[in-house]
């Protein structure tokens, strides 16, 4: 049979989708994506409105992920790096916990600030060293405790816990009491230690962007929503029914009825909203973290860039649960700003409640094993729920699978 004519559905056209179907066009292929929304990256999009970018989330994508290195072009997404470190805003204080060793500007504000303590500071070097000599496997081989057991094991002080480690954590694991598995503690501050956090001149949407534009001859239909699916095919919620010789499905399946369930997985949620504001406080390409344990802003940075209007704009997240309005959840945010930053926003501009920002995987890996990966003769899962909650892990997910459906039809 021609390579072109087997009938392979994706479903889902997120970064998992978009790496299995270049994965497969590699190899001669061209799969049909099925995709439930109007557009390719599934958690990872951008909205432009009036020139202005805002991204879905509080997403970077760093540098030294393996899998981006290797399938995504850094050159034509224009990458824009962040400093290393962070900004703190503690008690009225504004104070920079940095890397002098690849920015400079770093040193003293470091060295003199109170976030730590001078053993702490090397600690965080001696660290950074020892994970660089780490290899991922070993990572994710090693044994598994929470994040804030491994950095009081490690000897940081509490100080430097409660005002570094926990609100930047807090800002990548989305959850604040950092039970997060230690793996990926590990491999998250290697990738931080190795590259950069960057994002794309024009948004973390870039990404899929620039990967579905490298699919020649996939087929995407968007707006398509899949049921569930089982041994007569692949059931449309419009009741149509797909014959596929191959399915790679890149949402949740339930093993025992084949039915799409997000509810499978257990995910962590936050709030990102976008204001304009007054005048810019820090230079962009600083990531700024509030460290009150009372506050619900957890981080904020000014997106790279300037919009079509000349405004400042200012992005927040809020990993917090709460029960707020939005119109009490922005007035309780721009006060926070003000409060604790010294920042006077003008106007709200947007709010994103992403309700399955991050999976909550209590087993991370590195490696999708056949057993994970192949639920039936025909159907193949992928996606970062399965390994650990990145994009190096959503990439590498769709290109395995791809890979072990390509062995099993050859």
């Amino acid at each position: 049979m021609e390579k072109k004519s087997v009938k392979i559905y994706i479903i889902g056209a997120g970064i998992s989708g978009l790496i299995a179907a270049k994965t497969l066009e590699e190899n001669g292929y061209a799969p049909i994506l099925l995709e439930a929304t109007d557009s390719v990256g599934g958690r990872v999009k951008t909205d432009v409105i009036e020139g202005t970018f805002f991204d879905h989330g509080f997403q970077v994508l760093l540098s030294a992920y393996p899998q981006a290195k290797k399938h995504l072009n850094y050159t034509g997404l224009k990458l824009h790096q962040f400093k290393p470190g962070a900004l703190i805003f503690k008690n009225g204080k504004t104070q920079r916990i940095g890397d002098p060793l690849r920015d400079i500007s770093a040193l003293f504000p470091t060295i003199f600030s109170s976030i730590g303590s001078i053993a702490d500071k090397i600690k965080i070097f001696t660290l950074t060293q020892r994970l660089k000599k780490k290899t991922i496997q070993d990572i994710f081989s090693s044994t598994e405790t929470t994040t804030l057991e491994y950095l009081k094991n490690y000897g940081f002080s509490s100080r430097i816990i409660a005002d570094f480690f926990r609100p930047f954590f807090t800002g990548i694991f989305l959850e604040e009491a950092l039970e997060t598995s230690s793996r990926m503690f590990e491999f998250v501050f290697k990738m931080f230690g190795e590259g950069y956090a960057t994002l794309p001149d024009k948004g973390i949407g870039a990404i899929p962007e620039q990967l579905s534009n490298q699919l020649h001859h996939s087929q995407f239909r968007y707006g398509q929503k899949v049921k569930a699916i089982d041994a007569k095919g692949i059931q449309m919620e419009s009741g149509e029914v797909l014959e596929s010789d191959a399915t790679l499905a890149t949402v949740p399946i339930d093993t025992a009825t084949g039915a799409v369930n997000f509810s499978k997985v257990d995910w962590k949620s936050c709030d990102n909203l976008y204001f304009t504001a007054e005048k810019r406080t820090f230079e962009e390409g600083i990531i700024g973290l509030i460290t009150d344990n009372d506050a619900l802003a957890n981080n904020l940075y000014y997106p790279f860039g300037q919009t079509a209007s000349g405004d400042v704009v200012l992005s927040v997240t809020v990993v917090k649960s709460h029960t707020l309005s939005e119109s009490k959840l922005v007035d309780t945010v721009s006060s926070e700003l003000q409060k604790h930053c010294g920042i006077v926003t003008k106007s709200f501009l947007k709010k994103y409640t992403i309700k399955q920002a991050l999976p909550n995987i209590d087993e991370l890996a590195m490696n999708l094993s056949k057993q994970k990966m192949k639920l039936h003769k025909k159907l193949y899962v992928a996606g970062d729920y399965l390994l650990n909650g990145s994009l190096n892990a959503a990439m590498a997910s769709g290109e395995v699978a791809a890979k072990q459906l390509l062995e099993d039809l050859t």
